[in-house]
This record gives C-alpha cells, structure tokens and sequence, in this order.
C-alpha cells in the first residue's frame, strides 16, 4: 500500500553503509529498521532514521514538552 492508500504517514530511513534511503510507514518503522539491521549488519544499528528528520522531531517534542523555555 502507498501512503496515499492509507494516509499513514512514511518517515525516511537511511543506510549510509548500504548507500540506501527508502521511506516506510511510521508503524513500520521499528520492525523495518530492525529486519534491515539484522540482516544487513549482523543486528548492528546502522539503518536509522534519516538523522535531519531524527532532530527536527525531537526538537518538536522538546519544544512541545516545554523543555527549551528559557527559565
């Protein structure tokens, strides 16, 4: 299914070792990163969230949590 087909939405993914990007459904995320990592790099963590999205999104929870005001 396409995101389109399902309105969920993809996060981008990367492999720097595999040279690879792709996209996958965010409720696939964990178990894609995990299968890749598995089978490409013997478990190790090298597939990961595409770093720049990986810090947009902490930065808006930071933010939303409240934890960048300044006291």
């Amino acid at each position: 299914m396409t995101e389109e087909e399902t309105d969920e939405p993809t996060v981008p993914i990367v492999c720097e070792e595999c040279g690879t990007t792709s996209r996958v459904a965010l409720s696939q995320l964990r178990t894609s990163l995990e299968k890749h990592n598995e089978h490409r790099h013997d478990g190790e963590e090298i597939a990961q969230v595409d770093p720049v999205i990986a810090d947009e999104l902490a930065n808006a929870v930071a933010d939303d949590l409240g934890l960048l005001d300044d006291e």
